[in-house]
């Protein structure tokens, strides 16, 4: 049986600044949130690209949402999950992951899931045809490099053709490219990927 850590975030603060160094197109209006956990501080930005998802986050971190709330799924060397409201004072051994605001956000695929990115957790196969995204909960993903049968593996199976660009990121900084085209991918981090790890 997996044991998994589980750690609170303590508060989401939102401020904006610039960040410019990263694939995605970026602006000074892209927010960068943080979170701080008993182990240290993860700050990511939030895409423009994916104009619902932000607001959504945003929203959410500011009316308070997340305080409390734990990182509830943690797959070493794949990713973490938080979000769920249910965590907050969650008895051990308590299941989480099906808690939420009680709506859903339409689905905005498109950017990939590079190691360090973030994205909104959904209900999965015939049950949400539209990839509809959880109205609060997210993951970060931890996946490390890939090697190249790995990524042409994935390319084949979800009849994706990655640039030279993009498989070059997945094979030095890794990712998990079995998610792309799933799932939302709606900001990333720029600092506290130790955090993470």
């Amino acid at each position: 049986m997996k044991s998994f850590k589980l750690f609170p975030i303590l508060a989401l603060l939102i401020a904006a600044v610039s960040f410019s160094a990263c694939d995605q197109k970026s602006n000074a209006d892209e927010p960068i949130v943080v979170v701080e956990t008993d182990l240290g501080t993860i700050k990511f930005k939030l895409y423009d690209s994916t104009p619902k998802h932000k607001e959504n986050f945003l929203k959410l971190a500011k009316e308070g949402f997340y305080d409390g709330t734990l990182f509830h799924r943690v797959i070493p060397g794949f990713m973490i999950q938080g979000g769920d409201p249910d965590s907050k004072n969650a008895a051990p051994g308590q299941r989480l992951g099906s808690g939420g605001p009680g709506y859903q956000i339409d689905a905005e695929i498109g950017a990939l899931h590079y190691r360090g990115t973030v994205a909104a957790a959904r209900l999965g196969g015939p049950a949400n045809p539209e990839k509809k995204s959880s109205g609060s909960q997210f993951y970060i993903v931890q996946a490390g490099p890939l090697q190249e049968a790995q990524l042409q593996q994935i390319e084949q199976q979800k009849g994706i053709k990655y640039t030279p660009e993009q498989r070059q990121r997945y094979l030095t900084e890794g990712g998990a490219p079995f998610l792309d085209n799933d799932y939302t991918v709606f900001g990333e981090v720029i600092e506290g990927m130790d955090v993470v790890d």
